[in-house]
């Protein structure tokens, strides 16, 4: 069932992402020119050029991910004592740190130094990095493959690490990680991801009843300047990417289950 999800989540994306729907409806138009349908081309080349120059002015991703990175209080209030830190993947770039020979991360680093800062402050706390390989392409490398001798070059050692290099997705992320953490009732455990992927992130660990605190990091909106025009046709297009990818994943992992609520929020779990 899974492995279902997994691999129709994969395809479907292609088909329904920004980009991947920017080009298939031009390819469109152009089998329409060719078909001498010049009318309807005309009027879906035309609602595609508003939309381009629209995207260029305007944030639209930034408008959409707004609400998501709001979801969750950001520089959390935090117990004296914490029993464990999960940071969950999608930093990595398992195959430049391969090719490189060194780490190789996005723009989600934040996951890794707020990981390392929070191991540091919270001595004995058990820390949980969870990454697989999340490509259609099962031969590349996971992210948890290149990670830990990062961590431990910074100073957290081995022994404190729990390394799980099977979640594919975020569903996953909660599955593997208490299966190899084994969390206990009442025990006070941090989770640490982008902000606009944490409404997400709680939704599943909730929907595994481990009740988590949230710790958002990667913020990618400034708030003054979501109404602010500007130039910026790339920028626009990428975080409406990341909005339409989060947005369509939060849908899917509601309908089939994998969160109970569609904008999850905190889980109260007694």
């Amino acid at each position: 069932m899974e492995d279902s999800f997994f691999y129709l989540s994969k395809i479907l994306w292609i088909a329904l992402s920004p980009d991947g729907l920017f080009v298939i409806l031009l390819t469109l138009c152009l089998v329409l020119l060719l078909g001498r349908r010049v009318r309807i081309a005309t009027i879906l080349l035309s609602m595609l050029t508003i939309g381009v120059l629209l995207l260029s002015l305007f944030p639209l991703g930034d408008w959409l991910l707004y609400p998501l990175e709001r979801r969750f209080q950001h520089n959390p209030e935090l117990p004296v004592r914490v029993d464990g830190i999960v940071v969950l993947g999608g930093s990595v770039m398992p195959a430049h740190s391969v090719e490189w020979q060194q780490l190789e991360t996005n723009h989600s680093h934040e996951r890794l130094s707020s990981f390392i800062q929070l191991a540091q402050r919270y001595p004995e706390a058990r820390l949980v990095f969870s990454g697989g390989n999340a490509s259609l392409d099962r031969s590349k490398p996971t992210e948890a493959q290149v990670v830990e001798s990062y961590f431990v070059a910074a100073g957290i050692p081995a022994e404190r690490l729990i390394i799980d290099s099977k979640a594919r997705n975020t569903a996953e992320n909660a599955i593997y990680s208490k299966q190899e953490a084994k969390p206990e009732r009442g025990e006070h455990w941090l989770l640490i991801t982008s902000a606009y992927h944490m409404p997400r992130a709680i939704g599943v660990f909730c929907r595994q009843d481990w009740q988590v605190i949230p710790y958002p990091v990667d913020h990618q909106v400034v708030s003054a300047q979501r109404f602010r025009p500007g130039f910026a046709l790339l920028l626009h297009a990428y975080n409406l990417n990341m909005a339409a990818h989060e947005w369509l994943g939060l849908l899917a992992y509601y309908l089939s289950g994998k969160t109970h609520q569609l904008l999850p929020a905190q889980c109260d779990i007694e």
